[in-house]
Formats: structure tokens, sequence, C-alpha cells
């Protein structure tokens, strides 16, 4: 373990070190990859401790009932793994695949400003995406409102074919058809 200062812009979260397993170093990992399993596909990962960046290596790693757990190299004792609770885990954003046409990682989503059109087709600013989470039925952002919105109300818009028009990376800028009142 390698501490390491001044993390790239370029970095994604990708997971994090749940719980400690067991008394020989193993964690529970939360993995934000699709399968799950894919987090071990992009390493070293870069782990954002208490104590600061460390870069670390992957030893070993099992499907375990509904989750993961994972052997990482100079953790060898439950103290050093339950040192480590908590933390995220990071990796170069070029090791992923690049999106598909009309796919974004959602950290690419957030902080983008969300508006909506009135009857003028005026834009109306809804503010900005703060964060993404799953549903059963879609994924969903939720919106904080901005000193530049048209109002001060946190909106949570399912992201779903009908409801975002255009999304503009370029621009920071998504289009969605959604009201003020909804």
């Amino acid at each position: 373990m390698e501490p390491t200062q001044n993390v790239p812009e370029n970095h994604i979260q990708i997971g994090q070190l749940r719980s400690a397993y067991g008394l020989n170093g193993w964690l529970w990992v939360y993995s934000n990859t699709d399968p799950m399993s894919n987090v071990f596909d992009y390493l070293p990962w870069l782990v954002k401790t208490k104590e600061g960046w460390q870069t670390m290596s992957v030893k070993r790693w099992k499907p375990h009932g509904k989750g993961l757990v994972v052997a990482l190299k100079g953790v060898s004792d439950r103290t050093a793994a339950d040192a480590l609770v908590g933390a995220e885990i990071w990796v170069d954003k070029a090791q992923l695949p690049k999106a598909g046409v009309d796919e974004y990682y959602w950290s690419d989503l957030k902080g983008l400003t969300v508006l909506s059109l009135d009857e003028q087709e005026q834009d109306i600013n809804l503010g900005r995406i703060y964060e993404l989470f799953e549903t059963g039925a879609n994924d969903v952002m939720v919106v904080h409102a901005t000193p530049d919105s048209i109002d001060s109300e946190e909106r949570m818009i399912p992201w779903h074919k009908d409801v975002v028009q255009h999304v503009d990376l370029e621009a920071g800028r998504i289009y969605v058809n959604w009201g003020v009142d909804y």
C-alpha cells in the first residue's frame, strides 16, 4: 500500500469496502459495476481511506452469498481490514469502456443543469443533477435547486425515454419533458 497524493480528476468511484469478513484481512466489497464482479476488471484500485489515498492491489476475490469479498495485498488481519471499512474504490476512467450511443456514466451526468421548456418553448431551469439512484422500474435523477433555477424545490425526475429529451455533456445540460408543478 503506497499513499498517493493529488488524485487526478479523471478517476471515477466504482465501489466501496463495506466491512471486514473473517479474521484474515478479507473485506466485503460493494460494487457500482454491472455485473458487480466487473469491479475486479479495473485494477489497481485507488482507495480513498481516512488517512488519504492509497494504491491497492487485489490478491484474491470470490463471490460470497449475494455479494463479493476481497483479499488485498498488505491487508492480512481483521484489524487492518477494519481500518479500511468505508473506504471508497476509485479507478482511472480511461480503464472503463466507452459509453455507447445514448448511454452515460452517472458521474458524467452529475452537475448537469436540468432544463425543461414552457409553452413558448423557453428554457426553464429546474436545477442541477445532484445524484442518481436505481429503482425497480428506472433510474431517478435527484435535482437540487440552484440560484438560477425557477424555484427552490428538489425534484426526483425519472430517467425514462419519454422524459429525457436530450443530453449535451459539452454544454453541461440535459433537456427533460418535465413540468415545474410535477
